[in-house]
């Protein structure tokens, strides 16, 4: 290794990935750069390619107390996701793994194969008390190794035989291999789906979310859905300033005219290493428009590139935040979208009999 400046990541290396660099996580003892070695021949590096390791994980059900979510138990079936959205927030947890948040987090996917195993478990627990369980808070349960893996079909049987209510937050078309469950479940008012539309411009979306569907075929999904009785939520998540915001009534009329029954909006979050990652990010897809994406940004942070206040981080405050919310506020209206959908039931949840148990006789 030479003492130049650390090479680039070829266009080539990181085709349809959606960071720029892969700098080593905030707890490595050592960062990791490539440099050019000194010899005239440059050297042809690999492609970073999906690579999916198996764990077996020693819980399922994670617990939060956040009072900025609606829900207080999720699950996520994949640590990292291959979708690739440059903006996720949930870019950071790969460095509690000893991975990069940037081509790491969405070339580097964990697995959790027993997942289905440990749910069922967990509800047989004497005491369990039944709320809605969140899917897809923190990874996308229905990225593209969901069609090898399965992890998250087999998590639903267990919740359909359970009679539990869950929510789904998705952009993963996969969904729709799942809608003979979804639907029955949907019937006793078990399941809700948001649909997360970020742009309704192919190539936007292309640069934002490289591995995930179109936000055609995102549309053409809230349809399915919907037609088979599945409520749906049009998640207009996140809104980039100077980006995507031109684009709020557009995606909010759009995920309507879908069949979507209610809406909601967050404004984009820049957690750690998410801010470098995006700023990265702009300074290469849109040179023209970063000074102003991160002045407006700061505004609503209080000067800040993100402020991770309870009450304050999804939606941010200032005069940019509150005409963002006003837009929103005034399309829904006019579109005839709610803010939630209805609450999902909780008084249909019975454990089901296993090989072993006994008959009651009462």
């Amino acid at each position: 290794m030479s003492d130049d400046l650390p090479l680039p990541i070829s266009d080539d290396r990181r085709r349809a990935r959606g960071a720029i660099s892969n700098t080593s996580g905030r707890y490595e003892g050592a960062v990791r750069v490539e440099t050019h070695d000194g010899w005239d021949m440059a050297e042809e590096r690999a492609l970073f390619r999906t690579e999916v390791r198996e764990e077996l994980a020693r819980s399922i059900i994670t617990r939060n107390s956040s009072p900025d979510i609606s829900f207080d138990r999720s699950i996520n079936p994949y640590r990292g996701c291959e979708h690739g959205c440059i903006y996720c927030f949930a870019r950071p947890t790969h460095a509690y793994l000893g991975y990069s948040p940037g081509l790491d987090f969405e070339t580097k996917l964990i697995a959790r194969p027993n997942a289905a195993a440990l749910l069922d478990k967990s509800l047989r627990k004497h005491g369990y008390a039944v709320a809605p369980i969140a899917i897809g808070t923190n990874t996308d349960p229905y990225q593209p190794i969901e069609k090898t893996y399965k992890i998250m079909r087999d998590v639903l049987k267990v919740l359909q035989a359970f009679r539990h209510p869950v929510t789904i937050i998705t952009k993963g078309t996969l969904i729709e291999r799942d809608i003979d469950i979804l639907s029955d479940m949907a019937r006793d008012g078990l399941v809700q789906v948001g649909v997360s539309v970020t742009s309704l411009d192919l190539r936007t979306s292309r640069l934002m979310e490289p591995r995930a569907p179109s936000p055609a075929r995102r549309l053409a999904l809230i349809e399915r859905l919907s037609a088979a009785g599945i409520p749906v939520r049009l998640m207009l998540a996140p809104v980039v300033p100077a980006v995507t915001d031109h684009e709020v009534e557009r995606i909010l009329g759009a995920g309507a005219n879908a069949g979507a029954r209610a809406a909601s909006y967050i404004v984009l979050r820049l957690p750690l290493e998410v801010s470098e990652l995006f700023q990265e990010w702009l300074g290469a897809h849109f040179p023209d428009r970063k000074a102003k994406a991160m002045a407006q940004i700061s505004d609503m942070h209080g000067g800040k590139p993100y402020d991770p206040e309870w009450g304050k981080r999804m939606r941010g405050e200032g005069q940019y935040a509150q005409l963002l919310a006003h837009r929103v506020k005034l399309a829904m209206r006019r579109l005839g979208l709610s803010s939630k959908l209805p609450a999902l039931r909780d008084d249909l949840f019975a454990v089901p009999f296993e090989e072993g148990d006994q008959l009651s006789l009462f």
